[in-house]
């Protein structure tokens, strides 16, 4: 009891930039040592073991659903908005993942041309990857299709959406996990994907649900959070 208590005062003691200050350096560690030590090896063995694997293939494919549910969502809460009719609770939870879903899409398409990671795999336009050539590594600003492997941006959808619900309906989270790493366990099994690319785009994904959440309750709106609708 002494240790969760004490564990909730530190919490508390840190703002919120901080404790995500703290989350980034711990994650950008995260990335370093999957990099040096983890993805390679991950990568040859999906290649030797589930290479051609459908199953794997198939599990990438849910969040492919998420962007045309996105628009859907923000068209049809927009004209109930222009009628003047107030959203729901879960209304707005819906809005926020359409929201979080669209904003972490736009930056992991700008932080894939800033870090220019080559892919496991050789997927298209004949590009260079792990398994084919050999190629590894980083190259900033490179441009083209064969150099956007990090982050990922299937993990970086699914988070996004997950991470409103994580916070909004947080009786869930359980599920929430599973369909996080159903989805990460297909693109690591089908050489989608190195493991620190997901690790990446799971961390903006949850980054952009998190301050899509304190943006619209900052602004009076209908709480959604748990922790503001209990005050």
């Amino acid at each position: 009891m002494e240790r969760r208590g004490s564990g909730r005062i530190i919490r508390m003691s840190l703002n919120r930039p901080t404790r995500w200050a703290i989350a980034l350096v711990l994650i950008a560690l995260a990335v370093a040592i999957s990099y040096q030590w983890l993805d390679r090896p991950i990568a040859y063995f999906a290649h030797a073991h589930f290479h051609n694997e459908p199953l794997f293939t198939r599990l990438t494919l849910i969040p492919e659903f998420f962007a045309p549910l996105a628009v859907l969502a923000f068209l049809v809460l927009g004209l109930r908005a222009l009628v003047e009719k107030p959203l729901t609770r879960l209304e707005a939870v819906t809005l926020l993942c359409a929201l979080s879903l669209v904003v972490a899409s736009a930056i992991k398409n700008q932080l894939k041309l800033v870090f220019g990671r080559t892919w496991p795999e050789t997927w298209v336009r004949d590009n260079p990857s792990l398994i084919r050539d050999g190629a590894y590594g980083f190259h900033p600003f490179h441009g083209g299709a064969g150099f956007e492997s990090f982050p990922s941006g299937h993990t970086t959808a699914v988070v996004a959406v997950v991470s409103v619900l994580w916070i909004c309906y947080p009786r869930f989270r359980v599920l929430y996990a599973l369909f996080v790493a159903v989805v990460v366990i297909g693109l690591i099994g089908a050489d989608f994907h190195f493991l620190s690319d997901c690790i990446a785009g799971a961390f903006l994904g949850a980054s952009t649900g998190w301050v899509v959440v304190t943006l619209w309750e900052s602004g009076g709106r209908v709480p959604v959070s748990t922790e503001r609708m209990s005050r």
